[in-house]
Formats: structure tokens, sequence, C-alpha cells
């Protein structure tokens, strides 16, 4: 991107904070964020934060789910230009569901400082703010739509392929689409075409390896499950994947879940260059996140007893360096995706 998009009289108090803020609620998106140069930096920043708001929010547990539909109905009236509601009374509304502490305290930090961030984002350039309104109104209003399916008693259940790919889509593909409009700003036509069809694929893969390796988390602690319970078939009872007389299955099931996320490597692997090409920009900050998701999804069909019971299924650090290390060490050069994910699977 060129430096045509880029504020001359931008106030940095506020975006100076959501860059702080940032580390404390994702260490791994803060990498990509550092990897950027402004202003995409910027725009990535505060663009991941407006998403995390709502993200929070429904991740709350402890929030009834017609409330959660509400507040987030309300942020998505202050992201709305021609509606009256204001930030401070999301926040009037919200305050009450903020927990006093907890491990998750970060993730409500950034809620509590929601008109920073929102400051941040009116500070850009209509152009900008126009690029990046809408995938995050769509993801707000789609997480909404998801949470009135709910039942009180309950958290989120996915019931087909189908409903867990319009879930992803809402929580991942929506971002897919507010990078690319974020890349394409300067762009042609044929350029924005190409990887518009493929932005959904990039976040599909990564929201996908999420759903496989979260699947204890978001049982136990939201009360949620994406693992669709045609998946689980009719000896798994989606509310007891996790039991152990119910492990087989629900392998099974996981399975599916990875190799569903495989599908969309190709699309991702095709959007991830065009935008490095398009936008002058590294592999790094995006191939990261990428190569990282498979190198995750290697790690979770070698041990799903672990994801089942609750242990952490991880990367190591060493090959986290390797990897950053790849891909910062030289310029753009189409063969280096290649050759990392041939490396990442040879980790087998």
């Amino acid at each position: 991107m060129t430096d045509t998009h880029a504020e001359t009289a931008l106030d940095t108090a506020p975006l100076s904070w959501c860059h702080d803020v940032v580390p404390t609620v994702s260490r791994s998106f803060a990498v990509t964020i550092r990897l950027l140069d402004a202003p995409m930096s910027d725009y990535i920043c505060v663009g991941y934060l407006l998403c995390r708001v709502p993200d929070t929010v429904e991740d709350a547990g402890h929030i009834p789910p017609r409330e959660k539909a509400r507040l987030l109905r309300q942020y998505d009236g202050v992201l709305d230009p021609t509606d009256e509601t204001t930030v401070e009374a999301f926040l009037d509304a919200v305050e009450r569901w903020i927990p006093d502490d907890g491990d998750d305290d970060d993730d409500w930090t950034v809620v509590r400082e929601t008109a920073r961030i929102v400051e941040a984002f009116e500070g850009f350039d209509e152009e900008v703010r126009a690029a990046m309104r809408p995938p995050v109104r769509e993801l707000v209003v789609g997480m909404a739509e998801f949470v009135e399916r709910g039942r009180d008693d309950t958290g989120l259940r996915l019931d087909t392929r189908e409903e867990l790919d319009q879930y992803c889509y809402v929580v991942a593909g929506t971002v897919g689409h507010l990078i690319t409009n974020l890349v394409t700003l300067d762009a042609d036509p044929e350029t924005e075409r190409y990887l518009r069809a493929r932005a959904e694929g990039f976040g599909n893969l990564l929201q996908l390896v999420n759903v496989a390796k979260d699947v204890h988390t978001d049982y136990h602690e939201e009360d949620n499950i994406y693992v669709p319970r045609e998946w689980l078939g009719e000896d798994v009872p989606q509310d007891r994947l996790l039991a152990d007389e119910h492990r087989d299955g629900t392998r099974r099931a996981l399975r599916r879940v990875i190799g569903h996320a495989r599908s969309f490597r190709a699309d991702a692997h095709e959007y991830l260059e065009r935008c490095a090409r398009t936008a002058q920009l590294s592999l790094a900050p995006f191939g990261l996140p990428y190569l990282l998701a498979l190198a995750t999804l290697r790690e979770l069909e070698g041990n799903l007893d672990d994801v089942l019971s609750g242990t952490s299924v991880k990367v190591s650090r060493e090959e986290v360096h390797e990897l950053m290390t790849a891909l910062t060490a030289a310029p753009f050069d189409p063969t280096v995706l290649d050759r990392l994910e041939r490396t990442v699977e040879a980790e087998r």
C-alpha cells in the first residue's frame, strides 16, 4: 500500500494505546502487527480490537444469550454512522457484565476501553473507515444472530457442517474480507476479485484450527460446542462429546474438522502470495499465522487424546522461531511459502 491513505494529523494517543494493549490479549496477533509497516499496521491493529470487543461479549458464559445479542446489536449501532447509538451508551449497558477480576481481565479491559478503540478508528480517513466498517459490522451482526439461535440454558450448539461453515465465515471469513479491503485500497479490480474469492478460505482455515484445538476449553469455559452434531453421529450425544466412553467417536469427528480445515489450504496459500505482491508486504505478517495453523493441525492429528483431556497442544518455540526467521530473512519470493509448507509437513 502506498502512503496515500496515511493520516497527516492523526491523534496518536488512542492509536498508541491500541498497539500497547494487543499483546495482552493476543501475543500471536501482536507479532503479525509488528511485522507490518504503518499505516497498515495501524489499520490491522484497530480492526483486530474492533472485532475483539464483540468476541469477548460473545464468549462470556455468564451473560444470558438474549442480553449478549442485545449488547452486540448495540455495539453494531456504535459502528453504524447512520445510527445515533453512542459508545457511551454501549459502555453503560455492558458495565454490569464486566467481571471484577479474573483470568480474562485483559479481554474485558479492551471492552472497558471501547471508546479509545473507536476514537482510533475515527482518526483514519474516510476511505479506510469505509473499507473496515462493513466486514466488522458483518461479524458483529452475525455473532448476534448465532447467539439468538441458542437456548437460555446452554451455549451455542452447531448441528451441521453448513452451520459450522457459516459460523467460521462470521467470525473469521469476515476478517479475511477486512484484510482484503485494506490490501486492495489501491489495487486493480482483477486483483481485488482474485483475493476476495480466496479471503474466506484463509479465515476459515485459521478458525477451524481453533475449533479443533479448543474443543475442551470451548465446552468447559464457554459451554459452546462447534463440532457439528452430524459429525459426532448418533452414538455420541453432543453434550457428552468429551466423555471417556465416547472418545472414539469424538476422535473421528475431530479428524473431520481437521480434514475440513485442510480443504481450505490451497485458497489460503494463493491468498497469501497475492496479498504479499499486491500490498508490497513480506509474507511474514500473515504467512506466519498460516504456517503455524498447518503446524498446529500436524500436532493435533498426533495428539487428539491430549486435546480431549484439555492438555494444550502447541507448536514448539523453536519451530516458531525458525519459521519467523525464514519468512523475514529475504525479500518476497513465492517459492518460500511452498518450501516452508513442506518443512512443516516433514516435522510429522
